[in-house]
């Protein structure tokens, strides 16, 4: 069929809502990652399930892919559509649809955020914990299965979604999952769709959990002498079943960038940023707790910040942690890492990591989640230099290798998208061969955002 009658067929299911200009294809075929991008031949959006239904339909019948896109804050290439097709936007399908203060949950459009979902539950005393960082959407957020620095204590996007609709490759409109908090009911299909990606469906609705705001919220820095005395106390923290909300670790130089970036005014050490969440004396009780196994590791002392706008600003600082480590080298790109390892090997995971960056010459300051074992390397290079973005890559195969070596993840929130596709192998084997299979049974043609978690299904098949 013609390309014509494709976007005469898109215009039918987005009336005014369908943009083939230039700009919009090129800020939708990209995201902040190293992994470059590829512009859709067209962007739509659509304000509801049943227009995102014709939207496929129509891409369906003319064998164009499907590339869902929520901020566009992914780190692997998701959105990138390098076999070009239709690009649905779903910022405009951005209602909060149901909450039930009283059962802890919420029905939200696909395009709602995490901070519009956020200012929308304050007044009910609610919150939704998961917190990547970015201002992500709650389908996107589900969609790679995100975390974040809050997963300590609140988990993740898995644990985070009771249900889904889903838009499938066919065009049919399901619902999976639900509003029950446990169900024995046949296969895990929410389970399924969250963290594919895109590759098996587009999410227009997600029910998540919801949590009471804490009546007390203490937040503070600690910095210690070198990393492997600030991971070690990180291990000592969890092994003692220390009920931490947050646990995030920046390396010397990263807070040296931090510094720079937002006048923290901290120590250049190691350092830890807590949070505790509770009762005011639980919250209490916890700090002083804490405080004694900093002080045993030779960290402290803490800088507190009690007040919403301090914590408001430390936090802001970390968010800002990659635009801080970019600032260290104005110009270059950033290769990020996104391991995961059992905790008792973290301290000698991020040593060796660190060390071997190091005696590589790589400028690439260090962050982690460590409270669930999860860190990242801001690998710092010069993507129009060959030497430099191999010596990058290298560097990135070896901090993948040494997580899976010690029983870790090649990703541990980002998902795989474009950029970790080489690793898939290595870290499940055979049972990538039922992945396959899985994409293949629902996604026949292959065109719901093709190439991304591994090689597009016509070059395996």
């Amino acid at each position: 069929m013609s390309e014509a009658a494709w976007q005469a067929a898109l215009e039918a299911a987005a009336p005014g809502r369908v943009s083939f200009s230039p700009s919009d294809r090129a800020t939708h075929g990209r995201d902040p990652a190293h992994v470059h991008g590829a512009p859709p031949d067209a962007v739509a959006y659509p304000l509801s399930t049943l227009e995102v239904r014709d939207l496929v339909l129509a891409c369906a019948a003319h064998g164009r892919p499907v590339i869902p896109f929520g901020a566009g804050t992914s780190l692997e290439g998701h959105v990138s559509a390098p076999q070009g097709g239709l690009c649905v936007d779903m910022s405009r399908m951005n209602q909060v649809l149901a909450v039930s203060a009283g059962d802890l949950d919420a029905r939200v459009e696909a395009g709602v955020t995490r901070e519009q979902l956020n200012t929308h539950l304050r007044d009910l005393g609610l919150m939704f914990p998961i917190d990547p960082g970015a201002n992500a959407t709650l389908g996107g957020m589900a969609a790679t299965r995100a975390s974040g620095t809050t997963a300590v204590k609140y988990g993740t996007m898995r644990a985070a979604v009771l249900g889904l609709t889903v838009v499938t490759a066919s065009g049919e409109v399901i619902e999976v999952g639900g509003r029950a908090r446990k169900s024995s009911a046949g296969y895990d299909l929410t389970g399924l769709f969250v963290g594919s990606e895109g590759t098996l469906g587009v999410i227009t609705e997600v029910q998540v959990r919801l949590h009471p705001i804490p009546e007390a919220i203490a937040a503070a820095t600690a910095a210690f002498p070198d990393l492997r005395a600030c991971v070690d106390c990180v291990i000592a923290l969890l092994q003692a079943g220390t009920p931490l909300a947050r646990i995030e670790l920046l390396d010397t130089l990263l807070v040296h960038a931090v510094n720079r970036r937002a006048g923290l005014g901290l120590e250049e050490k190691p350092t830890l940023f807590l949070e505790f969440h509770g009762g005011p004396a639980a919250v209490q009780e916890q700090c002083a707790f804490v405080g004694e196994i900093v002080s045993a590791y030779g960290g402290g002392p803490f800088l507190w910040a009690e007040r919403a706008e301090d914590r408001s600003r430390l936090w802001k600082a970390r968010h800002e942690a990659f635009w801080a480590g970019q600032d260290l080298r104005p110009g270059a790109e950033v290769m990020i890492s996104d391991v995961c390892v059992p905790i008792s090997r973290l301290a000698d995971c991020l040593i060796a990591t660190r060390e071997d960056l190091d005696a590589r010459g790589l400028l690439a300051p260090i962050v982690g989640h460590v409270g669930d074992g999860n860190f990242h390397c801001l690998i710092l290079h010069d993507g129009q230099d060959p030497r430099e973005v191999a010596l990058a890559h290298a560097a990135n195969d070896a901090i993948v290798a040494r997580a899976l070596a010690m029983g870790g993840t090649c990703t541990g929130e980002h998902g795989i998208g474009l950029g970790k596709q080489g690793f898939l192998a290595a870290e499940h084997g055979a049972s990538l061969g039922l992945m396959r299979a899985v994409k293949a049974a629902l996604d026949p043609q292959g065109l719901m955002n093709p190439g991304k978690i591994f090689a597009p299904l016509e070059a395996v098949t």
